[in-house]
C-alpha cells in the first residue's frame, strides 16, 4: 500500500485543524461555564466525592431507577446547589443503581445529614458501597502546578534533544506535532466534559506525558528514515524523499499503534472506573500522535524546506558526498 501523503497534505491538514477548532471551542464553552477550560476533577479543585448505591436485597427498593431531580431537590435544600450529580452507569446486572455527588468539602455530621436525606428520598444505600473521598484545594492546587510543570519540562526537553539529535526545522516541527496531540486530546475531554460530565484527574496527567513520549517516538522512526533517504539520493526532490520515507515506515508505524490500542480498548472496557478515563486518554492521544507522525510532522517538514528551497538536499553535482541532513 502506497501512501500520498504529499498531494494531499491539505486534506490531512484540514481534519487537524477541524479536530482542533471543535476542541477550542469547547474549552471556551467549558471555561465560562465550569471555570476551566476541562472539567476538573475532585484531585484538582478540593472537594468531597460520594458515592452511593442502593441496597438491592431489600425488596422493592431497585425498582425504580434513581430521580436524579430528587437528588437535585435535596442538594438545593441542602446549600449544596452547584453539586455534580452523575448517575452510575450499569454495566452487567449485578451492578446496583447508584450516584455519584461532588461537592465541597463536608464534613462528618454534613456527610451524615446528607445521606439520610437521600436514603429518605430514592431508597436504602447498601452500607458496604458508600464510598467518600476528601481533597484539600491547597493539595488540588499544588497536584495541578506539579503536573503543569511536568508537561512543560518533557516539551523542553524534547526540543532541546531533537535539536541535538537532527536540524532545527526538524526538532520544530516534531514539537507541532507534538503540540497537536496534546490539543486533540484536551480538546476532546473538554467535549466529554460537557456531554458527559467526564472529569479529569492526576492520571490524567501520567497520560498526557504518556502520549508525548509515544508520539515523538513515532516522529522521530520517520525522521531518521528522511535522513537516510536523502543521504542515498540528494538529487531527490523533498517531497519524494518525505514520500519514501513514509511509506517505508508505515506498516511499522500501523503495526506498533494497532497493538498499544487492542491492550488500551481492553482496559478500557475491563479495567474498572479508575482507569477508564486513564486508557481513554491514552486511546485518543496515541490514535492522535500516529496520525501526527504520518500526515503532520512530515509533511510540514516538505512543505517548509520547499519554502525555503531546500528542496534537495545537494546540487546533483556534489551527489558523492552528501552532507548529513
Amino acid at each position: 500500500m502506497k501512501l500520498n501523503v504529499i498531494k494531499q497534505r491539505s486534506l490531512w491538514w484540514t481534519i487537524s485543524a477541524a479536530i482542533i477548532l471543535a476542541g477550542i471551542i469547547s474549552m471556551v464553552i467549558s471555561t465560562a461555564t465550569l471555570g476551566s477550560p476541562l472539567r476538573l476533577g475532585l484531585d484538582f479543585v478540593g472537594g468531597t466525592r460520594l458515592q452511593y448505591e442502593l441496597d438491592c436485597s431489600k425488596p422493592g427498593n431497585c425498582d425504580k431507577p434513581i430521580d436524579i431531580a430528587a437528588v437535585r431537590q435535596v442538594m438545593d435544600e441542602q446549600g449544596l446547589a452547584n453539586s455534580s450529580i452523575q448517575l452510575l452507569d450499569k454495566q452487567g446486572e449485578k451492578q446496583q443503581p447508584g450516584v455519584t455527588i461532588r461537592t465541597k468539602s463536608l464534613d462528618v455530621e454534613q456527610r451524615t445529614k446528607l445521606q439520610n436525606t437521600l436514603s429518605e428520598k430514592i431508597g436504602a444505600f447498601d452500607p458496604k458501597s458508600i464510598q467518600n473521598d476528601t481533597v484539600g484545594p491547597t493539595l488540588g492546587r499544588q497536584l495541578f502546578s506539579s503536573g503543569l510543570l511536568a508537561i512543560i519540562l518533557s516539551f523542553a526537553g524534547i526540543l532541546v534533544y531533537l535539536s541535538f539529535r537532527f536540524q532545527f526545522d526538524y526538532a520544530f516541527f516534531a514539537f507541532v506535532a507534538l503540540f497537536h496531540d496534546v490539543l486533540i486530546t484536551l480538546g476532546m475531554f473538554s467535549i466529554l466534559g460537557l456531554v458527559q460530565g467526564v472529569e479529569i484527574d492526576s492520571l490524567f496527567v501520567v497520560g498526557i506525558l504518556t502520549i508525548i513520549g509515544f508520539s515523538v517516538n513515532d516522529t522521530v522512526v520517520i525522521y531518521d528514515r528522511v535522513r537516510e533517504v536523502i543521504n542515498l539520493h540528494p538529487e531527490q526532490h523533498i517531497d519524494q524523499v518525505v514520500e519514501d520515507a513514509v511509506n517505508q515506515t508505515l506498516t511499522r508505524s500501523i503495526n506498533t499503534t494497532l497493538t498499544v490500542l487492542l491492550t488500551l480498548f481492553s482496559i478500557f472496557l475491563f479495567g474498572g472506573e479508575t482507569l477508564k478515563n486513564f486508557a481513554l486518554c491514552l486511546i485518543i492521544g496515541f490514535t492522535a500522535g500516529a496520525y501526527s507522525s504520518i500526515f503532520i510532522a512530515s509533511t510540514l517538514l516538505a512543505w517548509w524546506r520547499e519554502r525555503t528551497g531546500k528542496t534537495q538536499a545537494m546540487p546533483i553535482t556534489d551527489a558523492k558526498t552528501p552532507d548529513e541532513v
